[in-house]
C-alpha cells in the first residue's frame, strides 16, 4: 500500500526532477531504493506517471518518469488534503500553546514566596 505521503513526495519530486534515477529519488525522499521501485511500479499502473526510456548505453538504461495529466490531478488533490489537514494541526497547536501558556502564567503567579521562580535561558519568566 502506497501511503499519500509517499505519494505526493514522490509525484512532486518527479514533477520538478523527471531524470533522477531511482537512487537519487530514494535519497531524495528518505526512503529506501526497493521501496522507490515498488512505488514507482504502483504509480505506473494506476496511470499516475509513465516511464520514457531517454537514453541507452551498453551498460544500462536511464528513465525519465513523467507525469501524466491524472498524475497532475492526483498531485494537485493530495497537496489540498493536505494544506487543509496542516491548518487544521496548526490551530490545533496554537491552542494548545495558548492554553500551556495561561497555565504557566498561572503557576507562576501562584508560586509560593520563598521559592525559586523558573526561569528561560534570557533570565526572564515565562510568559
Amino acid at each position: 500500500m502506497l501511503d499519500e505521503a509517499t505519494h505526493y513526495r514522490l509525484l512532486k519530486l518527479l514533477q520538478d526532477n523527471p531524470e533522477l534515477t531511482q537512487r537519487a529519488l530514494a535519497e531524495a525522499a528518505g526512503i529506501s531504493l526497493g521501496k522507490v521501485n515498488y512505488c514507482l511500479k504502483a504509480l505506473i499502473e494506476k496511470g499516475l506517471i509513465k516511464a520514457a526510456n531517454f537514453r541507452n548505453n551498453p551498460n544500462k538504461k536511464a528513465y525519465a518518469y513523467l507525469l501524466t495529466p491524472k498524475g497532475i490531478e492526483e498531485k494537485a488533490r493530495i497537496a489540498v488534503r493536505f494544506l487543509r489537514r496542516k491548518q487544521q494541526e496548526y490551530e490545533a497547536l496554537k491552542s494548545e500553546i495558548e492554553g500551556l501558556r495561561r497555565e504557566v502564567s498561572r503557576l507562576v503567579a501562584d508560586t509560593p514566596p520563598g521559592f525559586e521562580k523558573e526561569t528561560d535561558e534570557a533570565g526572564k519568566q515565562p510568559a
